[in-house]
């Protein structure tokens, strides 16, 4: 694998965030920590391949250029603290930390396109990614590294399913941020890529950007949609969706949940959705296997309480890994 990464925006994996209880050697391992290989991603090539990668990306400047609270830079190693002393119950195996894209400085789009190189390497050596921000802007960079590897094959065409408060339909006016991604794929790639938003509420989307979702042909449930008691409802609503398209992107923001689940983010709502309806239709997506890639955005670990918010990312990952095709 090649990945030809510019200097400063890459980190390696970190060994201190893999922490966890110990246990007994003859009872194997017991918990994440004891499960997940740290590699870095420039000796990929000399070690056994994982069948899934976890990457961090650590940039805050899509937030701050959305005028929104900066931290969530930090999210990603937060949720790999909480995710360590998970106890691990899946027949998934092969499960690497790979490190983190970073933006030290206010270059956001050098930073996507460094994630961009990463997610295609992954995608294309069929290493399941899952990816931990960082602002939503993780979404652009993360489209454009599935883009790379599919446009030139039979298959091309991707739905973006997109659990958020937010459409984040934004029209780029003097520069991208974490308001803008999905604007900005659709703009670019409209032929090959359907754009599904679940979870959006009225009161912090403008007209224009009801507007801009109908004219490019967003599909959507409004907030008061998604409960568990409109579950299969919701799920004969993405049926068609997820038929009509080759592959899936999944993107969770974790603004969407209500701010009782997550209050560690930029943008809280006491009005989301619950955990347990956005797991129950994880796994009905997940087991279509069209899943391509997924990613988790919009931790703040500054704004958290009690680390909920990181546990409830924690607990994300460890779902989306849960239903993943055994190996």
């Amino acid at each position: 694998m090649e990945f030809n990464l510019n200097e400063g925006y890459y980190r390696s994996p970190q060994e201190k965030l893999w922490k966890g209880r110990q246990t007994r050697p003859e009872l194997g391992n017991q918990y994440w920590y004891q499960e997940v290989e740290l590699m870095d991603i420039n000796v990929l090539e000399d070690k056994l391949r994982p069948n899934v990668a976890l990457l961090g990306y650590a940039c805050d400047e899509g937030v701050r250029r959305n005028r929104g609270r900066v931290g969530a830079k930090e999210g990603a190693n937060a949720i790999r603290q909480q995710l360590a002393k998970f106890s691990y119950h899946h027949a998934v195996k092969g499960i690497a930390d790979i490190g983190d894209i970073v933006c030290d400085d206010k270059e956001l789009e050098t930073c996507q396109e460094e994630l961009s190189k990463v997610v295609s390497e992954l995608v294309s050596n069929s290493i399941f990614p899952i990816l931990m921000g960082g602002g939503h802007d993780i979404a652009y960079g993360h489209f454009k590294g599935i883009h790379k590897t599919l446009e030139k094959t039979a298959k091309p065409k991707v739905g973006i399913i997109n659990f958020d408060a937010h459409f984040d339909l934004r029209p780029v006016e003097s520069e991208a941020n974490s308001g803008t991604p999905f604007y900005q794929i659709l703009k670019e790639h409209n032929d090959t890529v359907d754009y599904f938003a679940i979870g959006i509420q009225q009161q912090v989307n403008t007209k224009e950007l009801f507007d801009i979702a109908k004219e490019n042909k967003v599909e959507y449930l409004l907030n008061y949609e998604c409960n568990i008691k409109n579950v299969e409802a919701v799920i004969q609503r993405l049926k068609p969706f997820v038929d009509n398209n080759d592959w899936l992107y999944i993107t969770i923001d974790m603004d969407g949940f209500s701010s009782a689940y997550a209050p560690g983010v930029s943008a809280p709502s006491p009005m989301g959705f619950t955990p347990n309806f956005v797991i129950h239709i994880l796994k009905y997506l997940l087991n279509s296997g069209k899943v391509i890639s997924c990613d988790i955005a919009e931790l703040n670990p500054i704004l958290d309480q009690d680390n909920t918010t990181a546990k409830l990312a924690a607990i994300l990952v460890d779902s989306i890994v849960a239903s993943l095709p055994q190996n």
